[in-house]
């Protein structure tokens, strides 16, 4: 009779996600497998078998961050107006890349990734552009129905405006990792949301 291998005992998903935190917490190079083992209760055989090696589960766990932060905000975007929205998650960044632990000023996991591993590593390059690349889609395409609401300028392409929002959330998740003072950022991101503000109609 044929053997059917030993049940996982670890829910893979779970896992993930899981690893995700521990690289968010405390980047690539400082995260050790060892750190992993300990940190998910998952021995190493088991972990090399599921997702591979460390530099393979650290890949897994940005795409599985940024899937959900591209789901997140497409939810964010989809129902009101959409400059608020933006608001939103440029003044609080946790409130797009904090959703497991938003009381922890950690930066945004792509932007890290970028900072971290980008030029060096074509794979991580290419994680990293995916990610950029799904906000950008998202954003764009709210953007679109805003300009054709009325709601946003359309001096610029949505698509440049979405460029823009992308280096300014990244520059915005970054900064708040240093606690800096809240007023000012939200007055410089006001600053670049109110140049998206259709210009008044002159009487």
């Amino acid at each position: 009779m044929a053997r059917t291998g030993r049940p996982r005992e670890f829910d893979e998903n779970e896992t993930l996600a899981r690893a995700c935190d521990v690289f968010w917490s405390r980047g690539y190079g400082a995260t050790s497998v060892q750190d992993l083992v300990d940190e998910l209760g998952v021995q190493r055989g088991s972990l090399y078998a599921t997702f591979g090696d460390k530099r393979d589960l650290y890949l897994k766990a940005v795409a599985l961050y940024a899937r959900e932060n591209r789901e997140y905000l497409e939810a964010i975007l989809a129902t009101g107006p959409v400059l608020p929205a933006l608001r939103r998650i440029l003044i609080e960044p946790a409130a797009l890349t904090g959703q497991r632990s938003g009381r922890k000023r950690r930066g945004c996991l792509v932007g890290n990734t970028t900072a971290e591993l980008v030029p060096a590593d074509d794979d991580a390059r290419a994680a990293v552009t995916a990610a950029y690349n799904g906000f950008l889609r998202v954003v764009t395409a709210a953007l679109t129905r805003a300009q054709a609401s009325g709601e946003v300028t359309t001096t610029a392409s949505p698509r440049a405006q979405a460029d823009m929002l992308l280096m300014l959330f990244q520059g915005s998740a970054l900064v708040s990792r240093a606690n800096t003072d809240r007023q000012r950022r939200q007055a410089g991101i006001d600053a670049a949301l109110n140049a998206l503000r259709p210009s008044p109609k002159l009487p």
